[in-house]
């Protein structure tokens, strides 16, 4: 009754609070440091221009370039040939991907997968299904259960080998005549006079090749080689993922994954097959321990293998002494600052990225892939690039509900998750455990952000807020001293500062004031406006 008593208090109190930053932090970005952004991305940066002339033997002319045939690339691809368009897709290696990355699709991300036809990509890899999460802490859990009940029995998150998802989508996508799929090497970007033609690529036999469409969309991963030219990247890789898959164990409920929050690193297991369970292991990016000289698996023996579960601890040690089992990945996030360039576009992980702790890049991905493939529908001619690029402008704000509720939860989560020797991280843990096992609108409202069901940004910070108030809340229980207090303003403060720079990364008027951005109302350009 208490705890409820403190959730109420926080129902009232966190909107004040959020909203009073918010709006100002709104007016600030716009009367200021927005209009030097908007000008400077009106130019296309002249060290990454590339001229026509000296590029090599001309392929031919297609209405979109895609760069990249990930799981964006290749889902675009298909999408956008079973809407008529000639495709060209240029993927560097089209053998199956050897990564630990984009193994779990949230239920948001399956429905995506339904609506562009894709759901047949999931059948037949050894899929498995996944219903959300449990935190693990102290000996004490709390689920995060997705809220399924609403949709069919099929509707749910999914837990695969990302090689067999990808080659699926693939497969599909080349199974399209008007889709043409080849493997080569985009080395650069075709521009004329401020608008991008196509671009310059080297085939399996390196053979130096130029391509021309009217739409080029880059959508070639996190290690993009191309995106300099298209937006301002700033990177941050705050841990890496050590992955290695175990065997011959099970997790106690099978339909959900288990993340440990442990000391020194956060530990998160789902099941990827039905004889498999991925194992994945945060470490700082400034504590990584070396994998070549040994140092890693005695990291993982020492201090990690004693804080995972009993009935799993054979088959860890197992897999880390198993050779070449162990992978690392670096957790990369970069918020989406693009260029306007007529006659491309970014996507995927090109344009944005998260941390990797929630799982919901592919999630993202495939939404921005329904929203691109809904935009250009209504555009029969895409030849004149100035006037697509205009249009094209509210792409970015459209796709900002799915992307920034997923990214704002991923870095918020990540930074709560991780441990510290600040005694306050640990009162917000205890926390957020505690919140959930409210459950009800409070435990349902953030596993339906998390899954992607729910993407609503304002909804995300009254979450936000009304978890850090009750975290306050518990900390003055029974009987609010002048210690406790003290450490309910320490709660509070330190949640606001993990908070506040995350979601002023992620652009607070195009999240909260959407209606003010101009590219918002953007309709497609009639006939009569593009050039014939």
């Amino acid at each position: 009754m208490v705890e409820q008593y403190i959730v109420g208090v926080a129902v009232v109190i966190a909107p004040l609070l959020g909203f009073v930053f918010l709006y100002y932090n709104s007016l600030v970005r716009f009367w200021g440091l927005s209009k030097l952004k908007r000008r400077a991305s009106m130019e296309f940066p002249k060290e990454n221009r590339i001229n026509k002339n000296g590029s090599g033997e001309d392929v031919g002319t297609t209405d979109v370039i895609i760069v990249g045939a990930g799981v964006a690339g290749a889902a675009l691809a298909y999408s956008l040939g079973k809407d008529g368009r000639q495709v060209r897709v240029i993927e560097r290696d089209l053998n199956p991907p050897d990564r630990i990355a984009g193994e779990s699709l949230m239920p948001g991300g399956y429905l995506k997968l339904i609506e562009l036809g894709l759901e047949d990509c999931v059948d037949e890899i050894d899929a498995q299904r996944n219903q959300g999460y449990i935190l693990y802490k102290d000996g004490k859990n709390a689920p995060i259960s997705y809220p399924l009940e609403k949709f069919h029995s099929h509707v749910v998150g999914k837990s695969f080998h990302n090689n067999r998802f990808v080659q699926k989508l693939r497969k599909k996508a080349a199974s399209l005549h008007n889709v043409s799929l080849e493997q080569g090497t985009v080395t650069s970007l075709l521009e004329e006079n401020g608008t991008i033609k196509g671009g310059h690529y080297k085939d399996k036999s390196s053979q130096m090749l130029t391509a021309y469409a009217s739409l080029t969309v880059v959508c070639d991963g996190c290690f993009s080689n191309l995106r300099r030219s298209l937006c301002n990247p700033k990177v941050d890789v705050p841990s890496y993922f050590v992955g290695f898959i175990l065997t011959n164990c099970k997790l106690s409920d099978q339909n959900h994954g288990a993340i440990i929050l442990a000391d020194p690193s956060p530990i998160v297991f789902y099941p990827i097959s039905s004889t498999e369970i991925r194992c994945m292991v945060d470490v700082p990016s400034q504590n990584l321990p070396s994998l070549s000289n040994g140092e890693m698996s005695h990291y993982l023996k020492t201090l990690v293998a004693p804080k995972v579960f009993p009935e799993t601890y054979d088959s860890f040690i197992s897999a880390i002494e198993k050779k070449d089992n162990i992978k690392i990945m670096p957790n990369r996030i970069m918020a989406d600052a693009p260029h306007r360039t007529p006659g491309a576009l970014l996507i995927g992980d090109s344009l944005n990225m998260r941390h990797a702790i929630t799982g919901g890049g592919m999630t993202v991905a495939l939404s921005d892939v329904v929203l691109l493939r809904d935009l250009l529908r209504p555009l029969h001619d895409l030849s004149d690039a100035s006037v697509v690029c205009k249009y094209l402008q509210s792409f970015y704000t459209l796709r900002k509900p799915m992307s920034s509720t997923i990214n704002i939860l991923a870095s918020v989560l990540h930074k709560v998750f991780s441990s510290s020797s600040d005694p306050t991280i640990e009162d917000i843990q205890h926390a957020c455990i505690g919140y959930l096992r409210l459950g009800g609108v409070f435990s349902s409202g953030l596993s339906a952000m998390i899954s992607g069901l729910c993407p609503r940004p304002l909804s995300l910070a009254f979450h936000l807020f009304a978890l850090a108030i009750y975290g306050v809340g518990r900390l003055l229980l029974p009987f609010p001293s002048p210690k406790r207090l003290w450490n309910g303003a320490k709660l509070f403060w330190v949640s606001s500062n993990i908070i506040f720079p995350i979601l002023h990364s992620e652009g607070v008027r195009q999240m909260f004031f959407p209606l003010t951005v101009p590219a918002y109302y953007r309709t497609p350009p009639r006939n009569k406006d593009l050039k014939v």
